[in-house]
């Protein structure tokens, strides 16, 4: 976003959502009690909508890691009386575009549906929520698609460094596996299996639903029911919250690649902390302000370590992280390894300056609007506040709140944070002079 396009600017401020401007979100409960927080612009004559159910691949029993992320891939595979080519042939003819995707946390469901046939395409969503068909031939198509993404994984840095760092920093957690599974586990998945993962993941005691567009709350209530109501009362249990194992280890995984990738981090901070906007103020200074960080400035600028590095606060559902990554070359990342440890610790140990916190805030507040640039992403937004457990009118105050942090507010969470001695790394590749303690 540090260098977004003008014209996404002054699309931004013609959506009407500057910083400071407020926007009416309202809360729909249906005739059969399912909610969802609406917001109603009817200059375009589409509707968008986000929903997430809360458990995602967490949900994967043991040894069928990656039956959540087959089941939803398996989605738009047919449903109810069409097949795969039928149900895509259905949604093209209402020029609707549905996606399902699957995290560690969630299986979310996205739509856009033109107006003037948004009943139709209610039902087709509907009939692929509620009664896909998981043919044999669907199945097996698609999880051949999965196993080939991860045999492609298996040569690629980046997702050798992250299944490792998870697997280190949640031991016998769902957390530790991939949300796409394994060779192992997803060769063995069938139609069985992915019908039971349905059940388990797709139920309304752990949904939630964004609406943007051109609908009112009269017209919303009775289409939730239709689209939500058939769906099970309650799914599997969600997994316990679990503290990360991260105990200030290098781990080394040989690769022969000429730059090492570094996978970094340790116990973060839940999104519904009291901490967590002096946190996230705190991160843009210090990693996740892309080329105003204080990482960028030491690693990239001043030495040639890396083309790039960054930090980010990953509050999962059920165990929260504060990451980052970047690589370098094989002669050059024990260095980098040294000043990351060195600005991580100043950080806990001195804070920032005035000057630092002032162009934080005024980033993150100019920036903020530029996530309401249309009906996919606002609505995207106000799902994102709802799953982080947060109030609806968050997002007029969002802004204030960043305004409020003081320098007082980010050295008592730096320090509270910030941990050197438990910073954990992953590094693939063939780094010089350095030695793995693990």
């Amino acid at each position: 976003m540090l260098h977004a396009l003008a014209a996404t600017l002054l699309l931004a401020l013609a959506f009407a959502l500057p910083a400071r401007a407020a926007i009416d979100i309202v809360p729909v409960t249906s005739p059969g009690g399912i909610t969802a927080w609406l917001y109603e612009d009817s200059t375009i004559p589409m509707v968008s909508l986000e929903a997430s159910f809360r458990g995602g691949a967490a949900l994967d029993p043991e040894g069928q890691a990656g039956v959540v992320n087959l089941m939803t891939a398996l989605l738009e595979e047919g449903s109810g009386d069409l097949d795969a080519t039928a149900f895509a042939q259905a949604r093209d003819d209402l020029a609707a575009d549905f996606s399902f995707d699957a995290s560690r946390d969630e299986v979310s469901v996205s739509a856009r549906m033109l107006s003037e046939n948004l009943d139709a395409s209610v039902d087709l969503l509907r009939a692929a929520l509620v009664e896909p068909r998981f043919d044999a031939d669907a199945v097996t198509r698609v999880r051949g698609q999965v196993v080939s993404n991860l045999r492609s994984d298996e040569t690629d840095p980046d997702a050798i460094a992250s299944r490792a760092f998870y697997a280190q920093a949640f031991p016998g957690h769902p957390y530790a596996l991939p949300p796409d599974g394994t060779l192992a586990t997803v060769a063995d998945l069938d139609a069985e299996a992915v019908r039971a993962a349905h059940r388990a993941a797709l139920a309304k005691d752990r949904l939630m639903i964004a609406v943007v567009g051109d609908i009112d709350a009269e017209r919303l209530g009775p289409m939730l029911d239709r689209l939500f109501g058939d769906l099970p009362e309650t799914g599997a249990p969600l997994p316990a919250v679990a503290e990360p194992a991260t105990a200030g280890t290098l781990s080394v995984i040989d690769l022969d690649i000429p730059q090492s990738v570094v996978v970094f981090g340790h116990a973060g901070i839940p999104r519904d902390d009291p901490d967590f906007i002096p946190a996230f103020v705190m991160d843009q200074i210090l990693g996740g302000g892309g080329f105003g960080s204080r990482l960028t400035e030491e690693v990239r600028e001043k030495r040639g370590l890396t083309y790039g590095i960054y930090t980010y606060l990953a509050p999962g559902d059920f165990g929260a992280l504060y990451m980052g990554r970047f690589s370098s070359a094989n002669g050059r990342v024990a260095e980098a390894l040294g000043i990351l440890r060195e600005e991580w610790a100043r950080m806990a140990e001195e804070g920032v300056t005035e000057a630092e916190l002032e162009d934080a805030k005024r980033y993150l507040t100019g920036a903020y609007p530029l996530r309401f640039d249309g009906n996919e992403r606002i609505a995207d937004q106000l799902l994102g506040l709802q799953t982080a457990g947060l109030d609806i009118d968050y997002v007029n105050e969002r802004n204030d709140l960043v305004e409020a942090v003081t320098r007082e507010d980010i050295a008592r969470v730096a320090r509270r944070i910030l941990d050197p001695d438990r910073l954990t790394f992953v590094v693939v590749g063939r780094p010089e002079g350095v030695q793995a303690t693990n």
